[in-house]
């Protein structure tokens, strides 16, 4: 990472070595976690054209397994199935298409 490059350039560096979650990239980076998010949609529309693609493990719920959201690369609030509050952030990384 260089001081020139954008936030959305280091954010976009660092998910290509490690995978993480929102809430890890706004204390990475010194911005909110739905700042993350918007700034992952962006990535992901930037990489489809080249010879990368921005993967997204979705959201689950810690008790009943629910993984199955409508947005995969958002941050629900409840489980639409037990209407739990216990669920785990998405999780991006940036991996070369082959």
């Amino acid at each position: 990472m260089t001081e020139d490059e954008t936030t959305r350039e280091q954010i976009a560096d660092f998910l290509r070595e490690t995978p993480a979650a929102p809430s890890t990239l706004a204390v990475e980076f010194d911005i909110t976690p739905g700042s993350a998010l918007r700034h992952a949609k962006h990535i992901a529309r930037s990489v489809e054209s080249g010879d990368e693609q921005l993967l997204v493990a979705p959201p689950e719920c810690r008790d009943c397994g629910f993984d199955r959201f409508d947005d995969p690369a958002n941050r629900p609030s409840r489980c639409p199935e037990c209407k739990s509050e216990a669920i785990d952030e998405p999780t991006f990384t940036i991996r070369n298409v082959e």
